[in-house]
């Protein structure tokens, strides 16, 4: 099980990191990205703000075989409202619950900060659909990931903003508002950002 680490620790567990412009990788451009695992050996991360345009949760759940096509109607009104999210370039293809610490699969479920957790097993999909899963979730395609070291050089770059997380944000249905709210509750306005970026 992982424990939080706080007060001097230079960890970044269960914090956002918000990309600023002077970002390199376009990839992450406007992203707000939700670190699960921070050490001295690299770090992990699910990008919160980017819709998977094409795919909905319960068509997902459907090609999944987690819930029949039969179903899709009653998995329309139970989690319609998800997004599935683009969670990073790494393991496209494999999922990634972060949630509520109200559900819980023993030796799957990685305990973050603050009452979220994540888990990526098929298991928390099928209690999704079938009404048995956690009160808040969100499910991302892949994730984001760092070597050793990487994540501070970016950081000292000012590639990234990192700051506390806010639990209701990561949760938000509405997506495109993530960006800015995050820089907001920094005491950022967007709009100077913007206005600054590429000047020296």
């Amino acid at each position: 099980m992982h424990t939080p680490r706080h007060g001097g620790s230079a960890y970044l567990d269960g914090q956002f990191l918000v990309a600023m412009p002077g970002l390199a990788d376009s990839r992450f451009s406007r992203s707000v990205i939700y670190v699960c695992a921070h050490s001295a050996d690299g770090a992990m991360g699910i990008i919160v703000n980017k819709p998977v345009t094409d795919l909905s949760m319960p068509d997902l759940l459907v090609q999944l075989d987690v819930a029949p096509a039969a179903d899709a109607i009653r998995l329309r009104e139970r989690v319609g409202h998800m997004p599935v999210l683009m969670g990073g370039p790494v393991e496209g293809k494999r999922g990634f619950v972060l949630h509520t610490d109200d559900f819980h699969i023993d030796q799957s479920t990685l305990m973050i900060d603050d009452g979220i957790c994540l888990t990526a097993t098929v298991e928390i999909l099928r209690a999704i659909a079938n009404g048995d899963g956690p009160a808040s979730a969100v499910l991302a395609l892949g994730y984001a990931g760092w070597q050793a070291g990487q994540l501070e050089s970016e950081i000292m770059a000012n590639g990234w903003l990192n700051c506390p997380a806010d639990p209701d944000l990561i949760f938000h249905p509405a997506l495109e508002t993530k960006y800015e709210r995050a820089l907001r509750s920094n005491g950022i306005d967007p709009a100077m950002l913007s206005l600054s970026a590429g000047r020296a």
